[in-house]
């Protein structure tokens, strides 16, 4: 006999509460219904809780086993999976962690997820060759000004005010624990160009300059709008960056009503 459509609604909801079980469920012997009801749902909040702590081992490490735990089934209860597939299950993980009164001491946590979340979806990325240098050698100088650049699908750009890459990094084995004299914040460039995901700092500027390129807004476009802003840009250590990093695989040529600020 299969469950009506309500039932298993009901059923489904009820595994993330700590509610009685849904009163139209019945045991197929009519006895111990709470506890085979408990069951599903402790193997459904154990299993997502997994998934959460693979995601984001440096934020495990920050704040401890039993802790982040803890932390991952206040999320579950409030935001199940609204997919089968838990690649991205988490995404919200750290809005939800800059909101939960318990971290709220730990500001910089939540950035630290985010920078694992960036990392992940950066891993999972469609394939991509990315732009090599040469490339641009026969580009026309005159012309360089209106090049529209096409970003690599892993790329993204974390900001923080806080030094967050560093956190992580101390967090994840790549360097070790220490004392943070220096709590500036940083602006990162994460991108996947080959096999490995790569990090990359940005200097001032830097993240509105990538931001505004991979938005489609052309060379001299971007360039303008973050030397409005930030008088310490600097147009020519980006573009190494731009370069060395593999965050963009292609680049057309735009025209001169591109200049467009919308990024």
């Amino acid at each position: 006999m299969t469950m009506s459509a309500a039932t298993q609604n009901a059923f489904a909801i009820g595994l993330f509460s700590t509610t009685p079980p849904p009163s139209s469920l019945t045991a197929w012997n009519g006895t111990a219904l709470e506890r085979r009801y408990s069951v599903y749902r402790n193997n459904i909040i154990a299993s997502l809780t997994e998934a959460l702590v693979s995601r984001f081992p440096a934020a495990l490490n920050i704040v401890g086993p039993d802790f982040f735990r803890a932390m991952a089934q206040a999320f579950i209860r409030l935001h199940p999976p609204r997919s089968p597939l838990l690649l991205a299950y988490g995404d919200d993980f750290p809005d939800f962690v800059a909101g939960f009164e318990p971290a709220r001491e730990l500001a910089y946590l939540p950035d630290v997820m985010r920078l694992e979340v960036a990392r992940g979806r950066a891993y999972h990325a469609e394939e991509a060759v990315p732009l090599e240098a040469r490339t641009l050698a026969d580009v026309e100088p005159h012309r360089l000004r209106t090049l529209i650049f096409k970003p690599h699908p892993s790329l993204s750009v974390i900001s923080s005010p806080y030094p967050v890459a560093t956190i992580w990094a101390m967090n994840s084995g790549g360097r070790p624990l220490a004392a943070l004299d220096d709590w500036l914040g940083e602006d990162i460039l994460v991108v996947r160009p080959r096999m490995t995901v790569e990090m990359s700092g940005l200097p001032p500027g830097g993240a509105a300059f990538f931001r505004h390129l991979a938005a489609g807004v052309n060379l001299a476009g971007a360039a303008d709008a973050v030397q409005h802003a930030e008088a310490r840009f600097d147009l020519s250590a980006n573009l190494a960056i731009l370069l060395r990093s593999g965050a963009f695989t292609a680049f057309s040529q735009g025209t001169s009503d591109e200049n467009r600020h919308d990024a």
